[in-house]
């Protein structure tokens, strides 16, 4: 590629030669002739030499008339001479006149005879005094010769004078005689003739060479070289990164936007206070996949991440895959990770921008970073010493000098690793409930920690249990799980586990919220750490939210309104609920997609405008609740009277949910 482009710019650059050379020889031939016009035009009006003389010596004859002899001081040649016979002219020994008379006179005489090769002007000045005194008398006086001696007074000595002029002075150079400049002119004219003729042939000759060149240069190219180039992976990079950028370009903005429709007119896309952004699908790459979790960018608000498991119809294709999604990138994803296993949990590191991590139904835990390839640059063993079934689970916890991604699988093992190194777990622990009959296994489907905790976590389990489970020794507790405090509600599987993060006036960070594969949502107060119990101790929720009517496979707190939770279902409902509100049902709820099960939830990090939600489709749908998200001053006040409310109704919440387990169980 690179020396196909570097010819390609040999040749331009031997064009742009070429036209520049074929300029100046038309520039130059328009110059000479040009210069020979104006020496034809200049030459017909300047007079020659032999012109003014003949020219005078036809005047002279028209002047003599018949019968003039020499001795009147004309020639027969037409000159004019001095004569000793001609008044007016004596010789420079025998004159009569004065020094200076004589002198003028010898000047004058000099002057007449140089005539002939003098200017022309002057010619009729000298014919007409000649013609003047042949017609006046004459009159012969006598004449005697009288010796005197000329002196020349010696001229005065001009004195030079130095000054910036003279020295700065332009000297004038003696210009050739015309004979001489026309054959000068002639020789020189060969010469730049012939110097022209060559670079015309070697113009020629190098255009002749350049064409080759060119017929060469796009000649048609080979479908199997053609496909060598095509599949170059500098030009396939250069690609993706460039229509990355054509495409944020164009979703920045919407030229296609109608300001006459207003925006409170609603769409199909749209029910009540909630609007639907957009939806993520890829035809290559999430075609016939479900997404099995999904999350948001702490340091980018418009990028998401989605896991997705393999694709039954594609062999050939990588079992798991996770793509980054960008929100103005509608079109693919940002970045696609691959996978040898189907990839069932994954997160952002909040404290890498670059870092995803990814837990899979091998059992393995895989580092991706975006700087690099499709393939992890990391990735657990696959041995006892880590995780041997699926990982449904995982979070990073800790601060920016000292934290660790914890992880869980339904083997009951909960491991605790260090993101550079990926080798074998830091710490490990198994939890062991020594009431199950068949195996002490409990079975983890999903864990969370509470804000501002690194020690204590709640897990949900695969019997419908929620267990309190520490990483080390605290006082009075000890690590593992705590088998007395039994949280236990759910009829099914616990699919969602939630706590309330830390904001507000008011701490609600004791509450959770589970969803269950029983169609409910329990709202729990987690029991002090301080004092765990010695004997089993059922704890029954404060609250149960019975509205859905498929089961519920997520459920969120939102991260800014203390009190607005979001629930997603098997229906392909989005449900949002406002406990200020209404608890008996949702203040909005959503139809999402073709009806296919959603799976996840996950509200953005930055302000919990948006919520990503996955599906059983295999699409990630971005949903917009607006001005829902903002909490008035008053929202954690009026909370805590509705958890007041149900605390206090407490007997009779929880007989309606030992009714709704029985006639679960009975079912």
């Amino acid at each position: 590629m690179s020396s196909t482009a570097e010819r390609r710019q040999q040749i331009e650059a031997k064009r742009a030669k070429l036209a520049e050379l074929r300029k100046a020889r038309a520039d130059r031939q328009k110059s000479d002739s040009d210069r020979k016009s104006s020496e034809t035009s200049a030459g017909s009006f300047t007079p020659k030499n032999n012109d003014v003389d003949d020219l005078l010596s036809s005047i002279l004859r028209e002047s003599r008339g018949p019968g003039a002899t020499a001795g009147n001081g004309y020639l027969d040649s037409g000159e004019l001479t001095p004569s000793s016979s001609m008044p007016g002219t004596p010789s420079m020994g025998t004159s009569l006149l004065p020094s200076s008379l004589s002198g003028r006179a010898s000047r004058n005489s000099d002057f007449a005879s140089s005539i002939g090769t003098t200017l022309a002007p002057s010619i009729n000045s000298a014919t007409d005094n000649v013609m003047a005194r042949e017609m006046v008398p004459r009159f012969l006086p006598d004449l005697i010769d009288i010796e005197q001696e000329l002196f020349e007074l010696p001229t005065k000595k001009e004195r030079v004078i130095y000054n910036k002029e003279v020295q700065t002075m332009e000297i004038e150079v003696e210009t050739p005689n015309h004979e001489a400049e026309t054959l000068q002119r002639g020789v020189s004219e060969v010469d730049i003739e012939a110097l022209q003729a060559a670079r015309d042939r070697e113009l020629e000759e190098e255009s002749v060479q350049l064409d080759k060149e060119i017929e060469e240069e796009i000649r048609e190219i080979p479908p199997e070289e053609l496909a060598s180039i095509l599949a170059a992976p500098e030009l396939l990079e250069f690609v993706d990164s460039t229509t990355k950028m054509f495409y944020r370009a164009i979703h920045d903005y919407d030229p296609t936007r109608d300001y006459r429709v207003g925006t409170e007119a609603g769409s199909d896309e749209s029910e009540g206070r909630v609007k639907r952004v957009c939806e993520f699908f890829d035809e290559r790459y999430t075609k016939n996949r479900s997404i099995t979790d999904v999350d948001w960018s702490p340091q980018y608000p418009e990028l998401s991440v989605a896991s997705y498991n393999k694709n039954a119809a594609a062999l050939n294709e990588p079992d798991g895959i996770v793509a980054v999604w960008n929100l103005h990138l509608l079109e693919r994803p940002e970045f696609v990770f691959h996978s040898q296993s189907d990839v069932l949990s994954v997160t952002f590191s909040p404290f890498h921008s670059n870092l995803v991590f990814g837990g899979t139904y091998s059992g393995q835990i895989l580092l991706w970073d975006n700087r690099s390839k499709h393939l992890p640059v990391l990735k657990t063993p696959l041995s006892a010493s880590g995780h041997t079934h699926p990982v449904y689970s995982m979070q990073m916890v800790g601060t920016q000098n000292a934290h660790n991604l914890i992880t869980s699988s339904t083997d009951g093992t909960v491991c605790s690793w260090l993101v550079d190194m990926l080798a074998q777990p830091q710490e490990t622990q198994e939890l062991i409930h020594a009431g199950h009959n068949k195996t002490g296994e409990v079975a983890i489907t999903i864990m969370d920690f509470p804000d501002n905790e690194t020690t204590a976590f709640w897990v949900g389990t695969e019997e419908g249990n929620v267990y309190q489970a520490n990483r080390y020794d605290r006082a009075g507790a000890k690590a593992g799980l705590n088998q007395y405090d039994v949280y236990k509600a759910h009829a099914g599987p616990v699919m969602g586990l939630h706590f309330h993060p830390t904001s507000g006036s008011v701490d609600f960070s004791d509450l959770f919220l589970t969803s269950s594969v029983d169609w409910t949502v329990k709202l729990w107060r987690a029991k002090s750490l301080a004092k765990p119990s010695t004997t089993p101790h059922v704890i029954s929720p404060l609250y149960s939210f019975d509205e859905s009517d498929d089961p519920v496979y997520d459920v969120k707190w939102h991260p800014t309104h203390p009190a607005v939770f979001g629930a997603v279902d098997g229906s392909g409902k989005f449900d949002l609920w406002n406990l200020n509100m209404d608890t008996e049902v949702p203040v909005v709820q959503t139809g999402v997609g073709t009806g296919r099960a959603l799976n996840k939830l996950q509200w953005d990090k930055k302000d919990g405008r948006r919520a990503a939600i996955g599906g059983s489709d295999g699409k990630l749908y971005i949903y917009d609740i607006g001005d829902m998200a903002i909490p008035r001053e008053s929202e954690w006040s009026d909370l805590q009277k509705t958890v007041s409310g149900m605390v206090s109704g407490g007997a009779q919440t929880n007989g309606l949910v030992d009714g709704d387990v029985r006639s679960i169980a009975g079912r």
